[in-house]
């Protein structure tokens, strides 16, 4: 695993989180929702290989 990822992560919550307060603040409770939404789910597309090679290697180790 690369460290590059964790700390595009960790870049990306911080953006998403400034964003999030900004939104609520000025009123738009629905914006900062999705603006999370879309954060998870860009995570979670950056993670998807990861897990899956997760999954490849201990299906090679217990010969599933």
């Amino acid at each position: 695993m690369e460290i590059s990822i964790i700390f595009k992560i960790a870049a990306l919550g911080v953006l998403i989180t400034l964003l999030n307060q900004v939104l609520k603040h000025s009123g738009r409770e629905e914006q900062a929702f999705l603006v999370s939404l879309a954060g998870l789910m860009l995570v979670l597309f950056w993670i998807l290989p990861y897990l899956y090679q997760l999954f490849q290697m201990m299906q090679k180790m217990f010969s599933i």
